[in-house]
């Protein structure tokens, strides 16, 4: 019996692992619509590459958002006191500036708030933003002393392997370490392998290169002692050249940033292993490409191109010259790994003359402001724009590592809405990641605190169907579904022409987003691109379980026989009107901004 017993829960056991396994492979964000506030779209399966193999992006992520902060204290942002007194920016001892407690200040808010990168809640999004964009490996900045951050770290890495359980292709995670083999540098990499690599923890979430975990740090000082010889040979060594102009001075470096035309990094048959993609870089043509403050006149900020000068608009800052210009130059060169600066640094010191920086009166290094910083995670500043350069990311990406192409999209069938097994062989399934309606309550940098409940039907998947006049939505969550008079209950979101000038953001048509009741759905238009929407008619709705199935005749959705159109499902939306609101409340299937296509011809 107890025989029996054990293989049982091994039958069990090996289950869950399958649908984990099944749900990892069934998200495919690369298949996912997108177009940005500028109405950017995203490429596709139809104009990009094929999926190729052995191309990689890595990106910079900071881990240093942590620490005990006076919640007594302000957070700091340069935008908001410039805006506000533009005479501070001339005056150390503006009062604006307060009394330099902690010492930082902010280019701008992140739009997930002045986070800690202790907080489980902003990790998990980040996991699922970086692995939609195609990101394959974060390196974490431990550059200053031989700080590792590893408060975050621990944190990352546990919310990170629950991500990765529940379906999401999450980054790899490295390190790099100072930028020379410093005193500093050994104390970090052996702390390192003692307390992660040489016990193995984790080891399902290193980021490995040429066979070995990767690591940017230098091993020049690493002794004849028997615990630095295993260092010695367990990692693959890409010390960190830190200067934007020069290129490798030695055979084994990588580039973190550098200035147009960037240099290849590691010569191999093929071309090269690296070369790096930044957003902008603090310098400017009095520093010669060299590292200097971001407040300098004519710094290389977001809107600067060497070949073509400065983008004269005023909203420049926002269309990525500089960023484009870099990753067009790195997909000409081909490496193996393009390494991208960065993710989510955020923060500054104020820096004076007497520290060796020379802005006057005193100098912002690596961020500034909206125009002179370099984070891609959407920012709260820019509005519905706080997105941009994360989709200018994803469509770079994908220029790089080329798209998968599409599933293939079953016959015509006629549904009978809430019979079992009806959807069985309808296909595609279109996956979203299950265990991402977690709650948030955490404290932020000094005097904010965070607290987040919205999260509420877990979405983990949908399907469409159709005949000759009828389209079916189907869509199923982790757990049985909510009452339907909860409010914002399962609101479908169509863009029926693939148009985002029509519509609210694209979306021609919302689903339900007035309460069902007595079978029937409520059909909405958009009217004249605001959030505002009128009755043209309805639909027939059943909930089973954990199941929401929707029937409407082709005719009140204006579609025909040729369908080309793109939807998201989200529930428990805040904000109306707010696209944003799609990366912060309730769940969304796809995340984000994106959408699922659906195109049967």
């Amino acid at each position: 019996m107890k025989e029996l017993f054990k293989r049982i829960i091994c039958i069990l056991c090996c289950c869950g692992m399958y649908i984990n396994m099944q749900s990892q492979q069934l998200v495919n964000s690369d298949q996912w619509a997108a177009t940005d506030a500028l109405g950017r779209k995203v490429i596709d399966y139809s104009e990009a590459l094929a999926k190729r193999e052995n191309k990689y992006v890595a990106i910079f992520y900071w881990t240093w958002h942590q620490g005990s902060d006076d919640t007594n204290y302000p957070v700091k942002n340069i935008t908001e006191i410039v805006r506000q007194y533009p005479e501070a920016m001339a005056d150390y001892n503006h009062p604006a500036w307060g009394d330099k407690k902690p010492g930082f200040f902010y280019w701008e808010q992140p739009l997930m708030g002045y986070y800690r990168t202790t907080d489980p809640w902003v990790l998990r999004k980040h996991a699922e933003l970086l692995a939609d964009a195609g990101i394959d490996a974060v390196f974490f900045d431990c550059t200053n002393g031989s700080f590792t951050w590893k408060d975050s770290y621990e944190i990352l890495m546990k919310t990170w392997e629950s991500a990765m359980k529940d379906g999401v292709k999450v980054p790899k995670i490295a390190f790099m370490l100072p930028f020379g083999a410093v005193p500093n540098s050994l104390v970090s990499l052996r702390k390192l392998y003692e307390d992660i690599y040489k016990t193995g923890r984790y080891k399902n979430l290193w980021f490995n290169w040429k066979g070995k975990p990767c690591i940017m740090a230098y091993p020049d000082n690493l002794t004849n002692d028997p615990i630095d010889q295993e260092i010695a040979q367990f990692f693959t060594f890409r010390p960190g050249q830190p200067d934007y102009v020069n290129g490798p001075t030695r055979n084994d470096q990588w580039g973190w940033l550098e200035v147009y035309p960037q240099h290849g990094y590691v010569k191999t048959t093929g071309g090269y292993e690296e070369v790096t993609v930044g957003v902008a870089q603090n310098t400017n043509p009095e520093s010669k490409g060299h590292c200097s403050a971001f407040n300098l006149p004519n710094a290389y900020g977001r809107n600067y191109t060497e070949t073509k000068g400065f983008d004269p608009r005023i909203d420049g800052y926002l269309y990525g010259w500089n960023f484009q210009e870099q990753w067009d130059y790195a997909l000409g060169l081909d490496p193996e790994l393009i390494f991208v600066t960065g993710w989510n640094e955020y923060i500054a010191g104020m820096w004076l003359e007497k520290d060796g920086w020379t802005g006057k009166p005193f100098s912002f290094v690596d961020q500034y402001n909206w125009n002179c910083s370099r984070d891609i995670e959407p920012n709260k500043g820019w509005g519905d724009k706080g997105d941009v350069y994360y989709l200018q990311l994803v469509n770079n990406v994908r220029r790089f590592k080329g798209v998968s192409k599409p599933d293939v999209v079953s016959p015509q069938k006629s549904i009978c809405i809430g019979k079992e097994g009806e959807w069985d062989d309808v296909r595609p399934y279109f996956a979203s990641y299950r265990g991402n309606t977690l709650h948030r309550d955490h404290p932020g940098r000094n005097d904010t605190y965070y607290v987040n409940k919205t999260g509420r039907n877990d979405i983990i998947g949908a399907k469409v169907a159709r005949d000759n006049k009828n389209i079916y939505f189907y869509v199923e969550t982790d757990q049985p579904l909510t009452s339907i008079k909860d409010p914002n209950w399962m609101l479908l979101f169509i863009d029926v022409d693939r148009n985002k000038q029509t519509g609210w953001y694209g979306y021609d048509l919302v689903i339900n987003r007035i309460s069902p009741e007595n079978g029937l759905v409520t059909i909405e238009k958009n009217i004249k691109g605001k959030w505002m929407w009128t009755n043209i008619g309805n639909g027939k709705f059943v909930v089973s379980g954990n199941r929401l199935e929707i029937e409407v005749e082709k005719s009140i959705l204006g579609l025909t026989d040729q369908l080309d159109f793109e939807f998201k499902w989200s529930d428990n939306l805040q904000d109306e009107g707010n696209i944003m609101d799609f990366y912060i409340n309730g769940d969304v299937a796809p995340g984000g901004r994106f959408n699922y296509v659906y195109t049967a011809k």
